[in-house]
């Protein structure tokens, strides 16, 4: 089988990867090779589920732009598919007097993200949003939410399936070789041409 791009990995980094792609060249035959019997088992499925406001990155720098960026298309993605997501907001909080000028950093850093209402609050604030939480000081960031990555990750498979891709499960890579331009893929199943390969896959 020979495709323009294969996908080593079916996690949410793959996956996704594949969905951008494919939304910004239709034209290409892709495929995403996933060793276990359904996508997204591992890494994608145990995690907390955070939805990262951007708050921790400095401002300008490329992590705080993809994260930003990646925020908002999340968050309208999910409307848009339907996945249940909660915007909870979260406090971060100086247990200690030194860690004050650090908490004034982050505030700092998240309004130059654009985090628009993050803010110092008062203990007796802190109290009201985590009455098991004590420290110092606290500021509070509206923005970061949970979302379940596993749905996410199995609409950006529908989705590349319904762009026209393809997704091969139980198909554990154990070889890559090139020869006369392609990308020869040996998988536990079958083998693939590619002339890009895109490793994706986990640990």
């Amino acid at each position: 089988m020979t495709y323009d791009v294969v996908i080593v990995g079916g996690g949410i980094v793959g996956l996704a990867t594949g969905m951008k792609i494919l939304k910004s060249r239709p034209d290409l035959k892709l495929a995403i090779l996933e060793k276990e019997n359904q996508l997204a088992k591992h890494q994608t499925a145990n995690n907390s589920g955070v939805i990262h406001s951007g708050l921790y990155y400095k401002p300008g720098s490329l992590k705080a732009t993809n994260c930003i960026n990646g925020y908002h298309e999340l968050v309208n993605f999910c409307k848009e598919e339907k996945i249940p997501f909660e915007i909870t907001g979260k406090v971060v909080v100086a247990t200690r007097e030194n860690q004050k000028p650090l908490l004034d950093t982050l505030l700092t850093r998240g309004l130059q993200n654009g985090l628009t209402g993050t803010r110092k609050i008062t203990l007796e604030e802190l109290k009201e949003y985590e009455p098991h939480c004590t420290g110092v000081a606290a500021i509070h960031v509206p923005q970061t939410g949970i979302v379940d990555y596993y749905q996410v990750a199995i609409a950006y498979g529908r989705k590349i399936v319904q762009s026209g891709g393809s997704i091969f499960l139980e198909h554990k890579v154990l070889k890559i070789n090139q020869q006369d331009g392609f990308n020869h893929i040996e998988t536990s199943k079958a083998s693939f041409k590619s002339k890009l390969v895109i490793n994706c896959a986990g640990l």
